[in-house]
């Protein structure tokens, strides 16, 4: 019974280990062969111990922790995530609001910077109150695209609702000039001192939450399209 069931396990694990073999890239693929090796020797260490094998349960035990090592052992409770980042923003300023987006969610948060709701959150604002400042953005074409943008992500079919009324004077588009490598850096959540390549990843990294083909938003893509040429430009 005691060669049966190491048996099954060895099959189980062996099953995993070639599933995982194939789906998983080099270096995803050794950490997962010590993880499972480690698993292995952690079951194979109870089997013994529950057998009464108490000399070959202890340094199979010690051999599995130390396959497994800290981050293993974080994974297998449930506290390890890969997708963990630095929790980057990247900032977005116009003449009427500034916003922030997050790179790891994509969620966006904004301030209100000038008219009847200065000072406030987008996110305190009801839809009401988003309507009203969304027609107070008329005379700032790059204000109303970054609204927009925003509210492209919290309210599903708010163009048909809001412009139901008509849509009031847009204004002309506000011209600010050539971005300056201050703002270049706060868009893409970088510090002055990131390279090229940092550079062109947090680029990537962010057009793949922006990008209009991905449901986001032209006018954030825009930005973050001049923000990288104008720093690998600087560089």
């Amino acid at each position: 019974m005691f060669y049966i069931l190491t048996g099954i396990i060895l099959l189980i694990v062996l099953l995993a280990a070639g599933r995982s073999f194939v789906q998983a890239n080099p270096a995803k693929l050794a950490q997962n062969i010590r993880i499972l090796g480690g698993v292995l020797l952690l079951i194979l260490a109870a089997v013994f111990a529950l057998g009464g094998r108490y000399a070959l349960a202890i340094p199979a035990f010690g051999f599995g922790i130390s396959l497994l090592g800290l981050a293993g052992i974080r994974r297998l409770s449930g506290g390890y995530n890969p997708r963990k980042t630095s929790g980057q923003r990247s900032r977005v300023r116009t003449a009427m609001v500034e916003m922030e987006l997050d790179h790891d969610s994509g969620d966006m948060a904004g301030t209100v910077l000038a008219g009847g709701f200065q000072g406030r959150y987008l996110s305190d604002l009801s839809d009401e109150e988003l309507h009203a400042f969304w027609k107070e953005t008329s005379q700032d074409e790059q204000s109303r695209k970054l609204v927009e943008a925003y509210l492209d992500r919290r309210l599903s079919g708010w163009r048909e609702h809001f412009q139901a009324d008509g849509t009031e004077g847009q204004g002309s588009a506000a011209s600010t000039g050539p971005m300056t490598d201050e703002e270049a850096y706060q868009i893409l959540g970088l510090s002055p001192d990131a390279g090229d390549a940092e550079i062109r990843a947090a680029h990537r990294r962010l057009m793949m939450r922006v990008h209009p083909d991905q449901g986001g938003s032209g006018f954030l893509a825009a930005k973050i399209n001049e923000a990288k040429d104008t720093l690998l430009r600087r560089h």
